[in-house]
């Protein structure tokens, strides 16, 4: 198993890992109408790729807070430092047939590296229902700031669970 900077060739193999993804557990909620571009968000610091015998099997990018993170706020507020001082972790997925062995926890790993690295401090938001990555993240020690409504469109509501990287 590695875990390496993912590059421009990767992105198609993430968009198929990704769809075989959302089909098992439905992530991300709403599949995105570009979902190549959705895996390569304009503020990213950087994303990553596993392999395990040369075949993409999970994704995890770092970037800025945009609009609809709650994370960043959050711990602004809780630690009187600017959002600024952030990085959001997002994108995370895992093949369904390659789960179990420590590939989510790697990734991450990896994203709260280069967060660091960087001097900022790692926060992400996960849908509420999503309780295989609630888990994960309390597993590893992230701390739970706050459960908040999100409203996605005019007629979807949905519950964020809002989540910081335990201090280094």
């Amino acid at each position: 198993m590695r875990v390496r900077p993912r590059g421009d060739d990767d992105v198609e193999d993430c968009v198929s890992v990704l769809a075989e993804v959302h089909r098992c557990d439905g992530y991300p909620v709403n599949w995105p109408e570009r979902p190549g571009e959705w895996l390569s968000q304009a503020s990213l610091l950087g994303a990553w790729v596993a392999e395990h015998r040369g075949r993409t099997v999970g994704h995890v990018s770092l970037s800025r807070g945009g609009d609809g993170d709650l994370a960043p706020g959050l711990w602004s507020e809780r630690t009187g430092t600017g959002s600024d001082r952030t990085a959001v972790v997002s994108r995370l997925f895992v093949a369904p047939w390659a789960r179990g062995h420590g590939i989510g926890a790697l990734l991450i790993g990896r994203a709260l590296e280069e967060a660091r690295r960087h001097g900022l401090h790692p926060v992400l938001d996960v849908v509420a229902t999503d309780t295989a990555a609630a888990a994960l993240y309390e597993r590893l020690g992230w701390e739970r700031m706050a459960t908040v409504e999100q409203q996605w469109s005019p007629s979807l509501s949905v519950k964020i669970h809002c989540y910081a990287a335990a201090p280094q």
